[in-house]
C-alpha cells in the first residue's frame, strides 16, 4: 500500500540517483521480484464471458453519455469546491478541490488531525524534535507511515465516543524523517544511515494502541492510558499455528521457531468480533539484503522478492543478511493477532492463515457461527485468499476465541470465465500439495503459500489489495489497483485490460450468503480511470461526474449502512489531475457504479486506513508518507513538497491520523 516508484526493472530504468523508497503501488514484476507463474489463463475465451464486441458499445456508450452531461466545473465556476450530481445514497455535496499542500474534505463536514508521527503515546516520550531524534524516543512515540485504522469501543462506554486507536506503521521514509541526509539507496549504499538512524526507523515501524475519547465534538489522545502501547520491529512475538516450531521458522536466534523480534511493513488489516487487532505484514523483502545463491530455499525466496535491498539495516543486524540467517526472511509475510486491552501480552503471528504479502484481514461472521477473512496479496500477479476457521466464534466468552485462528481452510481463488469461481484449498496431501512438489508439510504450504497457490492454478490478478464483505448484502469487494505488466494475451475477463495503470474493483458473491461455500458468482464492479478518455478503458456509472471517477482503489470500507467507501493510492496531480483521497461508490440499483470524491490528501500523500464507528458519525483516515517525491519531484526533508500538516519551517511532513465528522452531527456522508 505504500506509495512510491517502483524502483524494479520491469517498471522501465530507474535513474542512478533516484531514491529507493519500498513500494507497492507499483509492486511490479522482475528478475528478483517475479510475478507467479502461469495458473489458469482465460485470454482465449475473454468473449465468451464479455465478448469483445459488446465491451467496446459498452465503453463507447457510457462515455457518449459521460460526455452529454453538464459541464459541472463550467455550471459552478473554476472556484467551486463542491460539484453537483445524483447522489444517491451519498448526499454530500461532491468535493472537487485541486492537488495541493492540504487536506480537503467535502462540505457539511469537519477533519481533525488526531495523532501525528512523532506525538506521545508512552509515558516518558519526549516531545518530537526532528533534529535530536533517538531510538529510544520513537519506541515510546506514535511510529510513522500509519496505515490500517481500526477503532475498538471500551466496554461499559459509548461505542461512539471513547475506545481504542489502533494503528499499523508501515514503512519508513528517511529522506524525508531525518535532516541533511538527502536521498538513500541502494545504489550509494545508504551512505546517510548511520547505526542510530536504522534503530530510529526499526522503531518506527510496528503499531500504536491510543486510547482516545470525543470531547466536545473533537477527538482526542486520552494521556497516560493504561492501555496504550507501542510495538516494534524489536518486539518479541510468537508464532502460532501449523508453521510454529518449523525448520523453516529456526534461526541462531531462536532455533525453536517460536518467537521472532518485531513485526515489519504493517499494512492493511482487521478488527475481530472478539476485539482483537489484526495486522498484516506486506512487502516484507525490501529489508533483507545479501544473496540467495546457493540458497536450498532460493526458488522461494526469489517468489517472494527477497533479497529487496530497501535498508540499510543488515549493516547492523545480522539477522537481514541472507547468508548469515537465510531463515530470517520466513518469519515475517504474517497475519499478526493483537489484544489491545492487554498491553503486556504476546502478539501471536497466526500462521494458519499464510505468508504473503498480506493486504489487509478483513473478516465476517458466517451464518454457521465460523469466521472468515478475505485477503490480498498484493503484488501483480498475485493472488485472492480465504481463511474459514474450523471452530466458530462465541460471542458470549471473550476468551474461547483467544485461538480461534490457529485452525481452519486457507484457499486461493479461481476466477471462471463464465462468471463463476472456486475456492481451492491450500492443505498438504492434497492434490499437486505434495512432497513430489516440493512441500514436506502444512508448514511448508503456508509458509511457500505463493508457490503452493500456482500448483493449484490460483488465479493471477491485478494486485490485490484490500478485500472486505458487507454484512448487509454478503457481496465482498476486491480492490485490484494496477497491473501494467499483463499482455494482451494475459487478458482475462476478471482482468479485463492489458497494461492495467489504474485498476479495477471485483464484486464476490457467495451463494446463499454462505461465505464458506466453494463456489462464488463474479463480477467487475467498476474498471478505474478516466472514464473520458477512450483509450483507457474505464467504466463507472454515467451519473460520476467528473470529479468522481478515480484510479487505483487500494484500501476500502464498508459502513454500518452497507456503503462502500475506497481509498486509493497511485493518483497524482502528473496522472489523474488530483490526489489520493476517499471516494464513495454506489453499490447496489440504480446508481450502481457511481463514484463521489469526499476526501484529499496533501500532494505526494497516499490514502489509507478508513474505519468508521459503530454509529458511522466519525470516518478515521489515514495520511501517509505527505511530501513524499511526485511526478519527478525528489522531496526530502529539508525541501518537501508540503510541511502538512504543522506547516512550520524545520518541521517535516508528518504522516497523520484524521478524524472526519459532519457538522451538526449525524452519519458521516449525509448532506451538507
Amino acid at each position: 500500500m505504500a506509495a512510491s516508484r517502483d524502483p524494479s526493472p520491469a517498471a522501465g530504468p530507474r535513474a542512478a540517483d533516484a531514491p529507493f523508497v519500498p513500494t507497492s503501488r507499483l509492486n511490479t514484476a522482475s528478475d528478483d521480484q517475479p510475478a507467479s507463474p502461469p495458473g489458469t489463463t482465460f485470454g482465449d475465451v475473454l468473449a465468451e464471458r464479455l465478448g469483445r464486441r459488446d465491451l467496446v458499445k459498452g465503453l463507447v456508450g457510457v462515455m457518449a453519455l459521460a460526455a452529454a452531461l453538464p459541464p459541472v466545473a463550467a455550471l459552478l465556476g473554476p472556484d467551486a469546491a463542491q460539484a453537483a450530481g445524483p447522489a444517491g445514497r451519498f448526499p454530500f455535496p461532491e468535493l472537487t478541490a485541486p492537488p495541493d499542500e492540504t487536506i480537503h474534505v467535502a462540505g457539511g463536514h469537519e477533519a481533525q488531525v488526531l495523532v501525528r508521527w512523532g506525538d506521545t503515546v508512552l509515558p516518558g516520550a519526549p516531545a518530537f524534535d526532528p533534529a535530536a531524534q533517538t531510538p529510544e524516543a520513537q519506541a515510546l512515540q506514535f511510529g510513522y507511515n500509519n496505515d490500517f485504522i481500526g477503532f475498538i469501543p471500551l466496554p461499559g462506554e459509548d461505542p461512539a465516543r471513547r475506545g481504542l486507536l489502533v494503528v499499523n506503521h508501515e514503512y519508513t521514509n528517511s529522506e524525508l524523517m531525518f535532516p541533511g541526509i538527502g536521498l538513500q539507496r541502494a545504489a550509494n549504499g545508504f551512505a546517510g544511515i548511520t547505526r542510530a538512524l536504522a534503530d530510529i526507523e526499526i522503531a518506527a515501524h510496528g503499531g500504536s494502541v491510543l486510547e482516545i475519547e470525543r470531547v466536545d465534538g473533537g477527538w482526542r489522545v486520552v494521556p497516560d492510558s493504561r492501555y496504550a502501547r507501542r510495538i516494534t520491529g524489536q518486539t518479541p512475538i510468537g508464532f502460532s499455528g501449523p508453521a510454529a516450531g518449523s525448520r523453516l521458522l529456526a534461526t541462531a536466534a531462536d532455533p525453536e521457531g517460536r518467537t521472532v523480534k518485531g513485526m515489519l511493513n504493517n499494512c492493511a488489516g482487521g478488527v475481530t468480533p472478539w476485539g482483537t487487532w489484526l495486522t498484516c505484514e506486506e512487502n516484507i523483502n525490501y529489508y533483507f539484503a545479501g544473496s540467495r545463491e546457493g540458497l536450498a530455499h532460493a526458488e522461494a525466496l526469489k517468489r517472494y522478492g527477497i533479497p529487496g535491498t530497501g535498508y540499510a539495516w543488515s549493516r547492523y543486524h545480522d539477522r537481514f543478511d541472507l547468508q548469515k540467517e537465510p531463515f530470517e526472511p520466513n518469519r515475517f509475510g504474517w497475519v499478526v493477532e493483537i489484544d489491545p486491552f492487554d498491553p503486556a501480552s504476546t502478539p501471536k503471528k497466526r500462521t494458519a492463515l499464510g505468508r504473503m504479502k498480506h493486504e489487509g484481514a478483513a473478516g465476517i461472521t458466517n451464518a454457521d457461527g465460523r469466521y472468515v477473512i478475505y485477503m490480498g496479496d498484493d503484488q501483480k500477479m498475485e493472488h485472492v485468499y480465504r481463511f474459514v476457521t474450523q471452530g466458530k466464534v462465541d460471542p458470549a466468552a471473550r476468551e474461547a476465541n483467544r485461538d480461534l485462528l490457529d485452525e481452519g481452510t486457507l484457499s486461493v481463488a479461481v476466477f471462471h470465465p463464465d462468471g463463476t469461481g472456486e475456492w481451492r484449498d491450500l492443505v498438504f496431501g492434497e492434490g499437486p500439495l505434495t512432497p513430489a512438489n516440493g512441500f514436506a508439510d502444512q508448514a511448508e504450504v503456508l509458509v511457500h503459500a505463493r508457490l503452493a497457490a500456482t500448483h493449484l492454478g490460483a488465479t493471477r490478478m491485478d494486485r490485490p489489495e484490500d478485500v472486505e464483505a458487507d454484512p448487509k448484502t454478503n457481496k465482498v469487494y476486491v480492490m485490484l489497483t494496477a497491473n501494467d505488466t499483463r499482455t494482451e494475451a494475459e487478458v482475462e475477463p476478471a482482468n479485463p485490460r492489458a497494461k492495467n495503470v489504474q485498476g479495477h474493483i471485483v464484486e464476490i458473491t457467495p451463494p446463499g450468503g454462505d461465505h464458506a461455500a466453494k463456489a462464488f458468482a463474479w463480477d467487475v464492479l467498476v474498471r478505474c480511470g478516466d472514464p473520458g478518455k477512450a483509450e483507457v478503458g474505464a467504466v463507472f456509472s454515467p451519473a460520476t461526474t467528473e470529479f468522481g471517477w478515480f484510479g487505483n482503489p487500494d484500501n476500502c470500507a464498508v459502513d454500518h449502512q452497507g456503503r462502500l467507501w475506497v481509498a486509493t493510492d497511485g493518483n497524482s496531480a502528473g496522472t489523474t489531475g488530483r490526489t489520493d483521497g476517499i471516494f464513495a461508490l454506489e453499490t447496489e440499483g440504480e446508481g450502481r457504479g457511481t463514484a463521489r470524491r469526499f476526501f484529499s490528501v496533501p500532494i505526494g500523500a497516499e490514502m489509507c486506513g478508513p474505519f468508521f464507528t459503530a454509529d458511522d458519525t466519525t470516518f478515521f483516515v489515514a495520511v501517509q508518507h505527505p511530501g513524499e517525491s511526485e511526478d519527478g519531484r525528489r522531496s526530502t526533508f529539508d525541501d518537501p513538497s508540503t510541511r502538512w500538516p504543522d506547516f512550520a519551517a524545520g518541521m517535516p511532513p508528518r504522516p497523520s491520523v484524521v478524524a472526519i465528522t459532519r457538522k451538526g452531527g449525524g452519519p458521516v456522508g449525509g448532506q451538507g
